[in-house]
């Protein structure tokens, strides 16, 4: 994959997946909505496999674990966890969280370690059931075009879910109605799930028009 590809799916993942966490602190159907995301995960996954078969994609497209399956998992073990990690103070949680994550940042290639930095290497053998979804992918058999597995990125969501428990705490604002300015943004916000499921159907339908109307 092209660097600037790379760089934008795992650095613009890193924001996601920590504004997700915060917002497991918000609102109480997290178990809902947690398998609402992962389903729809699952329906990408069945989409860009079908697309594979019929020849209308490489094999390179088919998404096994992308960050909404990554995000579905996560809130469900958050709700499975939840009477323990209400337990770890806030400032620990974001500490423990983030060394895990930066631990743990390179096991998917086998490494412990943080980006370029190999700690250790681990053995060969963990890795050949091909436990993707956990991090623990045979590479020699395995690709998806988007990947977040459980182990590192749950500990940044779980960065996320602990950081906002900590601002909250200490916020002193009251609730309230957003400025008007601002209420269009709110709207969005309220309806990310969708925009998202929506957002490549809609540019590739635009893509496709323009090529065949010889735009593009």
């Amino acid at each position: 994959l092209p660097a600037w590809y790379v760089f934008i799916q795992r650095y613009g993942g890193v924001i996601f997946v920590i504004l997700s966490g915060c917002c497991a602190t918000l609102g109480s159907r997290s178990f809902r909505r947690g398998c609402i995301v992962f389903s729809c995960g699952m329906l990408i996954s069945l989409v860009t496999f079908g697309m594979y078969r019929l020849g209308m994609a490489s094999r390179d497209v088919i998404v096994w674990f992308g960050v909404l399956h990554l995000l579905g998992c996560a809130a469900l073990l958050t709700c499975l966890l939840h009477p323990a990690l209400e337990k770890l103070p806030p400032l620990a949680g974001v500490t423990g969280s983030a060394v895990l994550f930066a631990l743990l940042n390179q096991l998917p290639q086998g490494w412990l370690g943080f980006e370029g930095t190999h700690l250790a290497a681990l053995p060969a053998a963990w890795y050949k059931p091909n436990l993707f979804w956990l991090g623990l992918p045979d590479l020699t058999v395995f690709s998806s075009s988007d990947y977040f597995p459980l182990l590192p990125w749950v500990f940044l969501y779980w960065v996320g879910y602990f950081f906002a428990r900590w601002f909250r705490a200490r916020c002193t604002a009251q609730p309230g109605l957003p400025p008007q300015a601002l209420r269009p943004l709110c709207a969005v916000g309220s309806r990310t799930l969708l925009i998202y499921m929506l957002h490549q159907p809609v540019i590739y339908g635009a893509l496709l028009g323009l090529h065949a109307l010889g735009l593009a």
